[in-house]
């Protein structure tokens, strides 16, 4: 479960699969980025070593 801030991430290599509570996973890989919205709920499973850029807003 994320905190209440936003957080932006940028994928600089590997993969990781996100899969919100009561979703479908979503791979994202080296070059994708994202958002996590505050109270995010679901699971983070690192598929290869991830390196990232993550900037958290609140």
């Amino acid at each position: 479960m994320k905190g209440d801030t936003f957080e932006f991430c940028h994928i600089l290599s590997g993969i990781v699969e996100l899969t919100p509570e009561g979703g479908e996973p979503v791979v994202y890989r080296a070059g994708d980025s994202f958002v996590m919205k505050p109270g995010y709920v679901g699971v983070w499973k690192t598929i290869e070593t991830v390196r990232k850029i993550y900037v958290t807003v609140s």
